[in-house]
């Protein structure tokens, strides 16, 4: 337990401990002792999906536990790099907004306060993740959108079984701007769904 009061403290997820339920109290000499033993330890990500980790396990070591948080915790606004990437890719949102920004630019701040904002708008339907452009290990989700050093900041937004997305070169981020290019985003995938089925109705007309 005491190594679970300390990821509390030091890391800013939520965590939840699934306890085996009791069949009932057991009295020794007139006392009665309850034992409760941890068994699973889990995370609870911002796309309202568990991760869990067997407690049970031998192996399971205080370095084994701070990497299953790091591979699993998604925050309101995730920073994409190797070890959250794990995470990201098994999320059930199919919709990942990204931020593609400098972390050591003055303005990062303010855009970060700003993005949290606009994550709030659509926690539970869109994956807002924070790209640092200045990471080499992020080269390749640059490249991905055909971006360069000097359109950023910059949104991405991706749907994850079609690959589909849409780039939006930012002066400065504004939740309106956000909130405008998720919205129109998602109105075009949802007239795609809808035209196979108006064909089809046509058709039987």
């Amino acid at each position: 337990m005491r190594l679970l009061q300390e990821y509390r403290q030091k890391l800013r997820v939520i965590i939840l401990l699934v306890m085996p339920s009791h069949t009932g109290g057991a009295e020794r000499r007139g006392e009665e002792r309850t034992a409760v033993t941890v068994s699973v330890f889990a995370c609870l990500q911002v796309d309202n999906d568990r991760r869990d980790l067997d407690m049970n396990n031998k192996d399971v070591d205080a370095e084994k536990m701070t990497r299953f948080i790091r591979m699993n915790e998604l925050r309101l606004v995730t920073e994409y790099n190797p070890v959250t990437a794990i995470g990201v890719m098994e999320s059930s949102l199919q919709l990942n907004l990204l931020l593609i920004t400098d972390k050591m630019s003055p303005k990062h701040p303010n855009r970060m306060r700003t993005y949290r904002a606009a994550a709030e708008i659509f926690k539970g339907k869109i994956l807002f993740i924070l790209v640092d452009s200045n990471l080499k290990s992020n080269e390749r989700v640059v490249s991905f959108f055909k971006l360069k050093k000097s359109q950023l900041p910059a949104l991405a937004i991706f749907h994850t079984p079609d690959e589909e997305h849409d780039v939006l070169s930012l002066d400065e981020v504004s939740v309106q701007r956000v909130q405008d290019f998720c919205n129109r985003f998602l109105q075009r995938m949802q007239k795609e769904d809808d035209e196979p089925e108006e064909k089809a109705r046509n058709e039987e007309l």
